[in-house]
């Protein structure tokens, strides 16, 4: 409580991603090239009358906590525990903090693809390390928001998302390696061209446990082709290195290690092009992206296919694909800017036309890391 009896405030942000391509090689140690939004979740951390509970609300859920002692690294079932799952974290590192209301509000739309969760993660994250005095770093913070997600949330998830919204940098992507964690921010240099986000608003359903049964399925493929030659994750094996390898593998899990190890190939490829400002090269690359994911993940949805597709054919665009975990959430596209408006508004009326859902658009603003604003 500051010397005039005024409750002192923090504020936190941290922003959502879009990862622009690269999808389900996190977590099978190999590249993916996300950037951070300008889009997020903002936290305000005001101090408490009493110094041994902790409020927290939501301006996105109806229902609030006030929380104190074991219950504060105690799963609810519901929303909060998100910001739970990273106080535990501390908690286990002999860090914790009582006394503050946790005031989250956001303009990521929930569901998405678009690491909501993540944010959240990573918004508790660094206002924990903040009231604590910092003593964590934030590739620390990073590490602690995932295994927050992974184990206590218990969502399976790779590291990409947590890293892009801790390590965002404005007007960046970020090209990570997630078996080495080594990265690089790479400039996007746009010269006339935007990202648009395309959200399907579709609900999805059995996502969590058809996400954990393609991590399981290369598990599976990977565990089969280490007797022939060793590798620690699926994407260290080279394409034609797999290609020789594939015979051993059949059906689903040979589809899911093909893309795994495909679409790393792409990344590399995309991170090229990038730097040599060959956007035609990029977006062609997104296409593949797409196609795989489609025809051997089997993660996308009639809807996402709709837009990626009418994307690819309209006028000015160099290439479109689902981003995120799929079976709904969104595509994000790379487009010529004076088509943008006329895109958003054609494809947008074919899109409700198709489906009786109404897609959101979102012309990506690439901003920075999670911190205090």
């Amino acid at each position: 409580m500051s010397s005039d009896g005024m409750r002192r405030q923090h504020r936190f942000f941290a922003p959502g991603r879009v990862n622009l391509i690269g999808e389900h090689t996190d977590y099978n140690g190999g590249l993916v090239f996300p950037a951070a939004l300008s889009m997020g979740t903002y936290l305000t951390v005001t101090e408490r009358f009493d110094h041994f509970s902790c409020g927290f609300s939501s301006d996105n859920e109806p229902k609030a906590f006030t929380l104190c002692g074991d219950a504060l690294t105690e799963r609810q079932q519901a929303w909060v525990d998100y910001p739970l799952g990273v106080f535990k974290e501390f908690s286990d590192r002999g860090w914790s903090v009582e006394g503050y209301d946790f005031h989250y509000s956001g303009d990521l739309p929930i569901g998405a693809s678009l690491s909501s969760s993540a944010s959240i993660e990573m918004v508790t994250a660094v206002a924990l390390n903040a009231l604590n005095g910092e003593p964590f770093t934030m590739l620390e913070l990073v590490q602690m928001a995932q295994h927050a997600e992974n184990d206590f949330v218990g969502m399976n998830c790779g590291i990409m998302d947590q890293f892009a919204s801790g390590f965002g940098k404005k007007d960046c992507a970020i090209a990570l390696d997630c078996n080495t964690l080594e990265y690089e921010h790479v400039p996007l240099e746009m010269r006339g061209l935007k990202f648009v986000i395309a959200n399907t608003n579709k609900k999805r359903g059995l996502v969590d446990s058809a996400y954990n049964q393609r991590r399981s399925e290369c598990q599976q493929a990977l565990e089969t082709l280490q007797p022939y030659l060793e590798a620690d994750n699926l994407c260290q094996y080279s394409m034609e290195q797999f290609g020789q390898l594939s015979v051993h593998l059949s059906g689903d899990v040979l589809r899911r290690a093909r893309h795994a190890v495909s679409e790393h190939t792409r990344v590399k490829e995309a991170i090229i092009a990038l730097k040599n400002s060959d956007m035609a090269c990029f977006g062609q690359l997104m296409n593949a992206s797409h196609a795989s994911l489609r025809d051997d993940y089997e993660v996308t949805c009639p809807e996402l296919d709709f837009l990626a597709g009418k994307a690819q054919q309209f006028p000015g665009v160099l290439g479109s694909r689902m981003t995120g975990a799929g079976f709904g959430g969104c595509t994000v596209t790379l487009i010529a800017e004076d088509q943008v408006e006329a895109f958003i508004q054609e494809v947008g009326d074919a899109y409700e036309l198709q489906f009786r859902i109404k897609a959101d658009f979102y012309v990506a603003e690439i901003g920075d890391g999670a911190g205090e604003r």
